[in-house]
């Protein structure tokens, strides 16, 4: 036994490794190429420029992420000449309202899911369960005749606010009914002996211990609302009410093919998404209740 655990040690791992930067490179090539076409300058595909009789250099060299020479002016024109600024405002206003929302009726949602008893509690956790089943543009034309013709709310951010935190409302509830069950029953009847309400027990007793389920939802309702397209070009049909995703689509189209700065406004759309991420991260963890009740 002690042999063959030695035998096992002496065997090299570097097929291993050489698969997985393999696999990595694979994966972050597209990455690489639309930052390449950011940082060319150019509105083409073609970061280089092959001879009349290109050689095998001049064909690797044509698929090498790399420009000729970095520039920042599609960044700059994407920032100043486009509309593009106005649809980041737009996509931050209905991102963090949905965040907002969708968190708070959520949060109480699951709470009553998992700590109260009324008639059709499990047939409310299971309808929320169906609605998951269902593609988002089933819901189009409903949300269309409610949102447009019934409430008058095309082409706003109020709409949209509305319709991204109701999509992500039942996914985020079961997330959170499952992290509230972890809880202790303990800490609540602790705070009840103290006089306590329930609603203080939410705030500050429940709450405070979810903080890794919650920045969970907080950052799934966000980026649902930052990157969703369809529901946004159906309900927004002026310029200026136009989203980030939405306003992507006229750079690269039937009548423009500009990519340098449908890379450059990637980029930028993606950063907040990567801070976001980078703040949340700490939060991301379970266990914080561990220990939080002895015996």
């Amino acid at each position: 036994m002690a042999l063959f655990s030695e035998r096992r040690e002496g065997i090299s791992h570097l097929p291993l490794h050489v698969v997985l930067v393999a696999f990595t490179l694979f994966t972050i090539y597209p990455i690489l190429w639309v930052v390449s076409l950011a940082f060319s300058g150019k509105q083409s595909l073609a970061i280089a420029t092959l001879p009349e009789n290109p050689t095998f250099w001049d064909r690797l060299r044509a698929v090498t992420p790399w420009p000729e020479q970095f520039s920042s002016s599609n960044f700059v024109s994407v920032m100043t000449d486009q509309p593009f600024a106005k649809w980041m405002l737009n996509s931050a206003i209905i991102s963090i309202g949905t965040t907002v929302v969708g968190v708070f009726l959520a949060c109480t949602a699951a709470y009553a899911f998992s700590r109260f008893k009324f008639p059709g509690q499990r047939t409310g956790m299971m309808a929320f369960l169906v609605s998951q089943m269902f593609p988002g543009t089933l819901m189009l034309i409903p949300l269309y005749i409610i949102l447009v013709q019934w409430l008058g709310l095309g082409s706003s951010r109020l709409g949209l606010i509305i319709v991204y935190a109701t999509t992500s409302i039942p996914f985020s509830v079961w997330m959170l009914k499952g992290y509230f069950d972890t809880i202790p029953r303990d800490l609540e009847e602790a705070a009840l002996i103290e006089g306590a309400s329930v609603g203080r027990i939410f705030w500050s007793v429940i709450l405070p211990l979810a903080k890794p389920a919650v920045a969970v939802t907080a950052l799934f309702s966000f980026m649902t609302a930052w990157n969703e397209f369809i529901l946004a070009a159906t309900f927004m049909d002026q310029e200026t009410m136009y989203t980030a995703p939405v306003g992507l689509r006229f750079f690269v189209g039937g009548f423009s093919q500009q990519w340098g700065y449908f890379a450059a406004g990637s980029i930028i759309v993606s950063v907040p998404v990567v801070f976001l991420f980078l703040f949340l991260q700490k939060y991301l963890v379970s266990g914080l209740t561990a220990g939080g009740v002895k015996g």
